[in-house]
């Protein structure tokens, strides 16, 4: 799952670059990597920080958000991919304005906020402790939001998190997810907003909706994947180190098909 900060349409920036080449002004304000296990009676997402200073194919060392604008959507999941030693079977990316429209089309969405806080820009919207229904803009500010935070980027991917819980409990809650019918109709509600890759079409994310009918989104974990603290790139950026002995237990887990396992031993 990829959240571009594109001040425009992220999918007319991806097929412009496809046909010309070049660099986009777009980065991955969010990458968030989603295992739905054989059983998938849960799901775990992982969410990677995007100043984690990475090797990109073909370009060198770069923040992991880059790879966006670099090369694309595709180039995110290649770069997570090989950042895990993992295949990863499809990419979702929506930008700001189709965020917005997603959670409004939705009919808004409840989170329980954690921490409260002011946003920092557009509406200035407060949050506060407990249950939160947001539609499309504040649910936005509350996914974008780092400034309010002394952990910064850290608290962020936190409610991202909690935001992608919050849509899951929704979508099992209202019975969307569970009857193939419906699981079509909101399919093509949500698809409009959507960067999807080539394999991934309409009867395949309706059929994989349908497919977790029956996961618990309480149960499901979402974590942080993990970093070696922060520091400063050669050329003087704030970056996250990459935890690699800690990366690839996640990746050798992601690869045995048991993140059960590997979430019972850390605690999560």
């Amino acid at each position: 799952m990829i959240g571009s900060d594109i001040r425009g349409d992220a999918a007319e920036a991806v097929q412009s670059q496809a046909m010309a080449g070049g660099v986009t002004d777009q980065r991955a304000d969010m990458i968030m990597l989603v295992h739905i296990p054989t059983d998938r009676h849960k799901v775990f997402g992982i969410s990677i920080m995007r100043d984690n200073w990475v090797t990109i194919a073909g370009y060198g060392d770069s923040k992991i958000n880059a790879s966006l604008a670099l090369g694309g959507p595709q180039l995110v999941v290649d770069t997570v991919s090989s950042l895990l030693k993992v295949h990863i079977d499809h990419y979702v990316m929506t930008d700001f304005d189709g965020f917005r429209a997603l959670t409004d089309a939705l009919g808004g969405i409840e989170v329980n906020v954690a921490r409260p806080f002011t946003s920092t820009f557009d509406t200035h919207h407060t949050f506060t402790e407990g249950p939160n229904h947001l539609d499309g803009q504040a649910a936005l500010e509350f996914v974008r939001e780092r400034y309010a935070f002394p952990e910064g980027d850290y608290q962020r991917v936190r409610d991202q998190q909690t935001f992608v819980r919050a849509v899951m409990t929704s979508l099992l809650t209202n019975g969307s997810a569970r009857d193939p019918a419906h699981a079509i109709a909101l399919i093509t509600l949500v698809a409009p907003h959507l960067t999807v890759d080539p394999s991934l079409n309409l009867a395949t994310m309706a059929a994989l909706a349908y497919a977790l009918r029956g996961a618990d989104p309480q149960s499901s974990v979402f974590f942080t994947l993990p970093t070696a603290g922060t520091g400063t790139s050669p050329d003087g950026q704030s970056i996250v180190l990459p935890d690699y002995p800690g990366i690839a237990e996640v990746g050798a887990a992601l690869a045995t098909d048991s993140m059960d396992a590997y979430a019972a031993a850390h605690g999560l």
